[in-house]
């Protein structure tokens, strides 16, 4: 009986192609499409939704539907003009790479699973950890994204400061952390405490040291402190090796989140905000971010790679013939079945160069650099926070909150360009996250004169 489930090499070739030719498509009409597309839920239901057909369909017709009537409607995180929450800017040798994994069904679980794969992984391990400036012998693995990072990240500091019989953990994080951190702690059935950030949007030393001695007074056992590298609202940058003192001086695990941030460290610019970045007792990144890659690719490195085999390894009879080799990823974090997500980010390093990354950050930080004197020099608008590590956040003058809210989601609905609000200062704010390489100084100049071109009248006071 034949496979019901494949396809002849010449429809494999044919369909392949007509992906491909998708794809690029896709990247050459991409500053012409809107960044970002909203669906109505009936009508997409009505379009894709519906009992799965029991005969065979079409191929090349449902993959037009796929990308006709599927695809477009989201976020496009890789357009030049998503300026939302924080990109995901990708490249196509990234995709690409991708693809061969999913085509040749690539794992990483085990080194007998996956050698080659595993092996990219570590080298991808190691160019972070450099890149970072951890100590040699720190490692780590590959992950979805940051939440699934900084859950791993925190594992590894309760195996190393919370071992045997105690009472609740507590982790402390600031009022900018991102909110995918506390709820990792929860997972791990510890306890947050949020500390207010300085005008700037920082953790202070100070502060994580008195609200440590309230706890210990109280009980409790701290545990561990997050720093952050780039927060998400305005890129603002805890003081890393001050915080690292607090936490050598206090017996607490510093636990530093730069999943988008920290990149930076690849410029002169970055390099100098992210002074410390390597103290880090873990270390969170994202290269679906900073780095390029397309979702999904997260990374957590620990100066003891060893603590997470102490927390994450598993065996059973099923698995007796898949041990030894270099390393077993799933040992070092809690998924057992793991593609391999680390050969985008090789690939795409060993296409472009190091060089080609670089120019690629320091073009994000001039972006919001100009943004920011763009906005001061055209009047009538308030710069809130300055541009840090290619994000800057202002408000439209003589709106209040909910305007400043509306204007966002007009500039949205516009089509051009895709800001996004948050909160700075206890007021809402305009922000603009300028990551993405193919993202030039007209189109900023464009946003913003559109943002100008919106009446005040009608969006309130």
């Amino acid at each position: 009986m034949p496979d019901p489930l494949s396809l002849s090499p010449e429809e494999m070739r044919r369909l392949g192609y007509a992906v491909i030719d998708r794809l690029v498509a896709h990247a050459e009409g991409l500053a012409d499409a809107p960044p970002i597309r909203v669906g109505e839920p009936e009508a997409l239901t009505d379009a894709i939704g519906g009992p799965p057909p029991d005969a065979p369909g079409d191929a090349a017709a449902e993959l037009d539907k796929l990308f006709e009537q599927v695809l477009p409607w989201g976020q496009r995180a890789d357009h030049p003009r998503f300026f939302a929450r924080i990109g995901s800017p990708s490249t196509y040798v990234g995709a690409l790479a991708d693809a061969a994994a999913a085509g040749l069904n690539a794992f990483t679980g085990s080194w007998t699973g996956g050698s080659g794969p595993s092996a990219v992984e570590l080298t991808v391990l190691e160019w972070l950890r450099t890149w970072c400036g951890m100590p040699e012998g720190s490692s780590g693995v590959l992950t979805t994204g940051g939440s699934i990072a900084s859950l791993v990240g925190f594992a590894a500091a309760r195996q190393a400061k919370l071992a045997g019989p105690r009472g609740t953990g507590v982790a402390y994080v600031s009022d900018q952390t991102h909110a995918s951190l506390p709820r990792a702690v929860s997972l791990l059935g510890e306890r947050t405490r949020v500390l207010a950030s300085d005008a700037e949007g920082r953790l202070t030393a100070d502060a994580l040291r008195r609200a440590v001695a309230v706890d210990r007074e109280a009980g409790l056992h701290p545990f561990c402190a997050v720093a952050t590298a780039g927060t998400t609202s305005t890129g603002a940058v805890d003081p890393l090796r001050e915080l690292h003192a607090a936490c050598e001086e206090l017996g607490l695990w510093l636990h530093v989140d730069g999943a988008y941030g920290a990149p930076a460290v690849l410029t002169d610019t970055g390099a100098a905000l992210l002074d410390g970045l390597g103290l880090a007792d873990s270390l969170v990144i994202d290269p679906h971010k900073w780095l390029f890659q397309p979702y999904e690719i997260g990374c957590v490195l620990v100066r003891d790679p060893r603590l997470l085999e102490q927390v994450f390894a598993l065996d059973g009879a099923y698995l007796r013939d898949t041990g030894g080799g270099a390393v077993n990823f799933r040992d070092r974090g809690p998924e057992l079945t793991r593609g391999a997500r680390g050969l985008k980010l090789w690939l795409s390093v060993r296409t472009f160069g190091l060089d080609a990354f670089r120019a690629a950050i320091a073009h994000g930080i001039a972006l919001a650099e100009h943004a920011e004197a763009q906005l001061r020099a055209r009047g009538g608008w308030e710069v809130v926070t300055p541009a840090q590590l290619g994000i800057v956040t202002f408000r439209r003058e003589g709106l209040g909150d909910a305007a400043q809210t509306r204007l966002s989601a007009a500039t949205v609905a516009d089509g051009y360009a895709a800001p996004s609000t948050t909160i700075a200062g206890g007021r809402v704010v305009l922000r603009l996250c300028t990551i993405n390489p193919r993202t030039t100084f007209e189109e900023i100049d464009e946003t913003i004169a559109r943002m100008e071109a919106l009446h005040p009248d009608a969006l309130g006071g």
